[in-house]
């Protein structure tokens, strides 16, 4: 039975390989895109328990995004200093609600290290205050938004008296690194989709093999 499979096989044209190779990398891109939609709205999912500042629901869909992303072969475009490259991964996302709450809770610490009786300009963190919270009614800022962050941030730092509140700041303040996220997925993975595509590559590589023996053959007969 091996015997005649092996005979069948090589009666099989190489047009014949070509005619079917032409669906295969139909088939190969749709799956490999049904993978990038899975990641896209598992990554939503995880923006959106970040939008819904829930940590526990943050938690649990990044483990389950991570898994998929780790166990399929996930194909990306991202932008790389404003050049397009396709990348095996998910590519930069920020949980930039997360590090807000981090970031408006270190400024808290650091308004209740500070004591208005030490300070020559009285509390440069109400004066501050005083100055941010009409813009941020003004243009709907909340009281955890980057924009009032940085309205507070800037008001501070125009205070010569305000190294030690800076300091503190600089100190409590998480690194953004923390918040960013960036998996990649393996290049080739045990799934519908990477046997489909070791197949096609298969397949690809009689095709080469025959042309080479078909060139061979007619150098051959050219010189003999």
């Amino acid at each position: 039975m091996k015997k005649r499979g092996h005979i069948k096989f090589h009666r099989i044209k190489t047009w014949q390989l070509v005619v079917i190779l032409l669906p295969l990398f139909f088939i190969d891109a749709t799956l490999l895109r049904a993978d990038h939609i899975r990641m896209t709205e598992l990554r939503d999912a995880v923006l959106a328990a970040d939008a819904a500042e829930n940590d526990e629901e943050i938690s649990q869909t990044l483990d389950t995004f991570k898994n998929f992303v780790f166990s399929n072969i996930v194909i990306n475009v991202v932008d790389d200093n404003g050049r397009q490259e396709v990348s095996f991964g998910t590519g930069p996302f920020y949980l930039e609600h997360q590090y807000i709450r981090a970031a408006n809770k270190a400024l808290e610490e650091a308004e209740a290290s500070i004591v208005s009786d030490s300070n020559p300009n009285g509390n440069i963190y109400q004066m501050a205050s005083e100055v941010c919270q009409p813009q941020a009614i003004a243009n709907g800022w909340s009281w955890n938004d980057a924009n009032y962050i940085n309205c507070m941030v800037g008001e501070i730092q125009k205070y010569p008296a305000a190294d030690e509140l800076n300091n503190t700041i600089a100190a409590s303040l998480p690194s953004t690194e923390l918040y960013r996220k960036n998996y990649a997925s393996p290049i080739w993975a045990p799934t519908f989709t990477g046997w489909m595509i070791l197949f096609t590559i298969l397949i690809i590589v009689v095709i080469f093999i025959r042309g080479i023996i078909w060139i061979l053959l007619r150098l051959s007969l050219l010189f003999s």
